[in-house]
């Protein structure tokens, strides 16, 4: 009985050890963790871009990447671009802005 239990923990141990390594990311993907630290920076980059008064414009995208945050679309101006981007980089957890956007 008691190689029985040992083979059991043997494979539940297995099994714990899978599911940790599959949650871990590398250079191409992001771990479970990552991922949830991910929107939670592009929420509050949009919020913060949305809320600003000189920046009401839908027509910036925002995504993050392990902290790297790329802003693409458009705007009106290259002062709205570079406000963008300064208010992109205040958001706690930004590592750096990949600063994509186009100027109509």
């Amino acid at each position: 009985m008691s190689i029985l239990i040992l083979v059991k923990r043997f494979l539940i141990v297995l099994v714990l050890a899978n599911f940790a390594a599959g949650c871990a990311g590398s250079k191409k993907y992001e771990s479970t963790g990552e991922y949830i630290d991910d929107s939670a920076i592009t929420t509050k980059v949009k919020a913060s871009i949305l809320g600003d008064s000189r920046l009401k414009t839908l027509q910036i995208n925002v995504k993050t990447f392990k902290g790297v945050v790329q802003l693409s679309g458009f705007v009106d101006s290259s002062d709205m671009a570079a406000r963008a981007v300064d208010l992109t980089r205040r958001v706690k957890g930004v590592k750096t802005v990949d600063n994509s956007l186009i100027v109509k």
